[in-house]
């Protein structure tokens, strides 16, 4: 693993950002042994590492010269977005601007008149576009982000050019299976979920990690992570709920 990947992984124990609980469920209606949540990074030292995690990936990729804003899904990824930008500035001396997106289009101030979908002004014509979040179990949300970039190109007369997606992590797994009822189909496994996007979009994923290395990594370095509430190393039963769970629904 690269020095950014361990320590992501690191941030993501030491902040409980990933658990592991009985019981959870993702938003697709899935069981699923561990969750990530990457809105628990409130301080500034974990901001700044965590930004400093997809700056030395950005900088390991050679995207210096192929991107002008980083833009972020709300709420989360308008985080990341921001902690990114300041970290390649910080560490790297590349200013990059970054963006995210409004809720609901602006009308007032500076917008008076128009409808602003994006908050920064960053995304000027002919931006070269890398857009950032935290995971992607269905990237349903990335989509209604690239449905908001169409309704800004439309309402500015603008032309983005997108370079691609990041995610922190890739859970590695495929979409869910519903019946004719709309139900979650229980140990189907559907589409691989990154493929059909790149597929959908035309554009490419990438991850900084994905969750087999992730905590095969935290198993061997012992590093505590939260198991049912508790802060401990992984032990072999719950890194096997992993291995199991990826056997049903992984990729």
């Amino acid at each position: 693993m690269k020095p950014y990947q361990e320590n992501l992984a690191r941030l993501l124990s030491e902040s409980g950002a990933l658990f592991f609980r009985q019981g959870l469920k993702l938003k697709d209606g899935r069981p699923t042994p561990y969750f990530f949540n990457l809105g628990v990074f409130r301080s500034g030292r974990l901001s700044l590492e965590l930004g400093r995690c997809f700056a030395a990936w950005f900088v390991d990729a050679g995207l210096k010269d192929q991107v002008d804003v980083i833009l972020g899904p709300s709420y989360k990824g308008s985080a990341l977005a921001q902690a990114m930008a300041i970290a390649l500035w910080s560490d790297h001396g590349i200013e990059i601007g970054f963006d995210y997106d409004r809720q609901i289009p602006k009308t007032h101030g500076e917008a008076s008149g128009q409808g602003a979908n994006f908050v920064t002004g960053a995304l000027v014509d002919g931006a070269r576009v890398l857009i950032i979040d935290d995971v992607g179990t269905s990237m349903a949300t990335k989509v209604e982000l690239l449905d908001k970039l169409a309704l800004e190109e439309a309402a500015r007369g603008a032309k983005y050019r997108l370079s691609g997606v990041v995610l922190a992590v890739d859970r590695e797994q495929t979409q869910a299976v519903y019946d004719a009822q709309g139900q979650v189909v229980a140990g189907a496994r559907g589409a691989d979920a990154l493929a059909a996007f790149s597929q959908k979009t035309g554009l490419g994923v990438w991850s900084l990690i994905g969750i087999r290395d992730c905590v095969e990594h935290l198993h061997q370095a012992g590093l505590p992570v939260l198991v049912e509430g508790q802060r401990r190393p992984l032990d072999d039963a719950v890194l096997a709920s992993v291995r199991d769970y990826l056997a049903v629904y992984g990729r």
